[in-house]
């Protein structure tokens, strides 16, 4: 492909781009197809001769986009959002032109202080501590997701329980990494990739009306290790967990860290992203305790996935548990100690150049756009929290702090199972479900920033319709 023939076919990418946007909302957010479709609409082997990107976009408008679940589609409100925008889609794009290949300083300048700019300015936005500034002792680094910061977290941690020695031969110590009941799975998998064994995280009891973790029965868990012998090396704290954004309190958990020198890693995936409005940073008290902490930009700050956002207080300890360093990457800057090579702050060696997508949105939008666009979602979730509540038919079973609404139909599983199906149906809005406190719960996260109030009122007129044809023989 000549670059001239490149320009031609990105015009017509971006023409199908903003034509998929513009006609997101008359489409079925979900597919209507059974398993296997796209396979057997797709032909046995690749082609013997190129073809234009016309066909291909064609293909895309009639194999791919009748059979996905859109992400982007106004009437989303089934998981935390993946929201995505031109701006971010145009950063994405520079940089995979570029194909910078950012491993090290001196394998992209521009990428990794670009990079270390970015991650200040967002802790200034966000009201994280100083010390988790580059200027400071700590520092910002985007990894692919939260799970990969929880996994990184973890690997710090128990390379400073152990002196770093967790992994040397005659060592036989067993650690302990701490999370709530609502506590993410992938702090499981970190844990197992950590080497802490299948019995590596204590899953801590949450108060029953906030779902929020207990910290009495956090220093329970910890003293019980102490006495068998097992070393606390990692506490997850969770500042809106997925299945209802309880916030952990940051302030009481901190103190039990700091008792027992165990590391904190504050988990702000989703809610994370609210901090940027001034007023919803109430999760963040304490977070002046924590020793990382991360969240994502692809949730709900209208960067395309894959970007998480993640910072330490010490970059030295990070530094120290990650980094290899063979003959072949050795180079003058790196041992000139004057420059962040990120491979040390990550699992891979090698790494995108993510912050270009990152800056884009941040010029595009600014500090206001984006403020706008989070207190936007939080309005709507308020509101239609309102009409749950003065409907008697209907129950809130947790606390909404940003923008997700959990709730239920008055009456059994069976009922609520039944109002989930069928409002889904409709290809009008996906909705999910969870469990709080045993009982069938149904979620609605608002996020796309196509939605509006249009749209949360349809799928509250949706679901009224279904509760009404559930209960008419009561």
């Amino acid at each position: 492909m000549t670059p001239e023939e490149f320009r031609q076919a990105g015009y017509a990418v971006v023409d199908w781009i903003a034509d998929y946007w513009s006609t997101l909302g008359q489409r079925p957010v979900t597919s209507q197809d059974p398993p296997g479709a796209v396979a057997a609409a797709l032909p046995a082997g690749p082609p013997a001769h190129g073809e234009p990107v016309e066909a291909v976009l064609a293909d895309l408008d009639t194999l791919v986009t009748p059979r996905l679940t859109h992400w982007q589609h106004p009437g989303f409100f089934g998981y935390f959002p993946a929201n995505t925008s031109g701006p971010s889609v145009l950063g994405d794009l520079v940089s995979a032109g570029l194909g910078v290949q950012g491993m090290l300083w001196a394998t992209g300048p521009a990428c990794t202080e670009l990079e270390t700019v970015l991650l200040d300015w967002l802790a200034d936005l966000l009201g994280l501590p100083a010390r988790m500034r580059s200027s400071a002792t700590g520092g910002g680094v985007i990894q692919d997701s939260a799970s990969s910061a929880t996994l990184v977290a973890t690997l710090v941690a128990v390379h400073r329980a152990s002196g770093g020695r967790w992994r040397e031969a005659g060592v036989d110590r067993r650690y302990r990494a701490y999370t709530s009941t609502q506590g993410h799975s992938s702090i499981e998998k970190a844990a197992r990739i950590g080497g802490l064994g299948a019995e590596g995280v204590r899953l801590v009891d949450v108060d029953p009306d906030t779902q929020a973790m207990s910290p009495a029965a956090l220093r329970t868990a910890v003293e019980a290790d102490l006495a068998a012998g097992v070393v606390p090396a990692i506490v997850v704290a969770t500042v809106g967990t997925t299945s209802t954004t309880a916030v952990d309190p940051l302030p009481e958990i901190g103190a039990i860290c700091a008792e027992y020198g165990i590391f904190l890693h504050v988990d702000a995936a989703y809610a994370g992203a609210a901090a940027v409005c001034p007023e919803l940073r109430a999760g963040h008290a304490g977070l002046e305790y924590a020793d990382s902490y991360c969240f994502d930009p692809h949730k709900w700050l209208l960067t395309g996935f894959d970007c998480d956002a993640f910072w330490v207080a010490d970059r030295g300890e990070l530094i120290e548990a990650l980094t290899v360093l063979p003959e072949y990457l050795r180079n003058a800057a790196t041992e000139s100690g004057a420059v962040i090579d990120y491979r040390d702050w990550q699992v891979p060696l090698g790494r995108r150049f993510r912050a270009l997508k990152l800056w884009f949105v941040l010029r595009w939008y600014g500090v206001e756009g984006l403020r706008a666009h989070i207190r936007s979602g939080v309005a709507l979730a308020a509101g239609f929290a309102d009409r749950v509540r003065a409907d008697d038919r209907f129950e809130l079973v947790a606390p909404h702090p940003y923008a997700l609404v959990c709730f239920r139909l008055r009456g059994d599983d069976a009922t609520n199972e039944a109002l989930l199906e069928r409002v889904n149906a409709s290809g009008r809005v996906l909705l999910t479900h969870t469990r709080v406190r045993g009982r069938h719960t149904l979620r609605l996260a608002v996020g796309s920033p196509q939605t509006t109030q249009a749209h949360v009122d349809e799928a509250w007129e949706l679901l009224s319709h279904a509760a009404d044809e559930l209960t008419a023989g009561r």
